[in-house]
């Protein structure tokens, strides 16, 4: 109703205005109502001007507001893709330490085995001197033949002991070569790790 009424008033105003101008086309001169009807046509131009000025700017206002808002949706992704590398992360270390104590298990393993056998091989040889020393107490008569088979039995165990040898130095290059694959594949993953948080970086700075 208001709309209506003011709409009417305008409309008043601009029949007004028109009579007024007409007396001035026809040299008339103007009375104080003509010159303050012109007046007030010129404020109502000027309020028409103010309230388009205020509508655009309040559109423009709910714009930024509409792109802020965008612009926290953004954010709050980033975030949530963050968490989310977190956890992938913390996951892969967990990963990684569980295989790091599964190899010092194995080598706790091995080094365990490399006693027993060290042990075993001493247990042989002091057995083996006693039967040496059995032998050439009870058969003086057969030095000779007991200290050949002496020496046999211990080029013998020195094969066996190099053998044995042989393969300790194999198992701990073996063990070696594994631990250096093991750390190569920490490093890749650090540096994966770090690769992703350098490609976060750049999306959180180009959001």
């Amino acid at each position: 109703m208001s709309a209506d009424l003011g709409a009417l008033a305008q409309e008043a105003l601009r029949v007004a205005v028109e009579s007024v101008l007409g007396k001035l086309k026809e040299g008339k001169r103007l009375s104080t109502e003509d010159i303050f009807l012109l007046y007030l046509a010129t404020i109502s131009r000027e309020l028409d001007e103010i309230r388009k000025e205020i509508a655009e700017t309040n559109q423009r206002i709910n714009e930024t507001n509409k792109r802020i808002d965008e612009i926290g949706k953004r954010i709050d992704e980033v975030n949530r893709r963050i968490d989310e590398t977190n956890q992938r992360i913390d996951t892969v270390v967990q990963e990684l330490n569980r295989r790091i104590d599964e190899t010092n298990q194995r080598i706790d393993e091995t080094n365990k085995r490399i006693d027993t056998i060290t042990q075993e091989l001493g247990r042989k040889i002091d057995e083996t001197n006693q039967r040496i020393d059995a032998v050439a107490q009870e058969l003086g008569k057969r030095i000779d033949e007991t200290n050949k088979r002496i020496d046999a039995i211990a080029q013998e165990l020195g094969r066996r002991i190099d053998e044995t040898n042989n393969k300790i130095d194999k198992v701990a290059q073996e063990l070696g070569r594994r631990i250096d694959e093991t750390n190569k594949r920490i490093d890749g993953v650090y540096a994966l790790l770090l690769d992703i948080q350098k490609l976060l970086m750049e999306i959180a700075k180009r959001g």
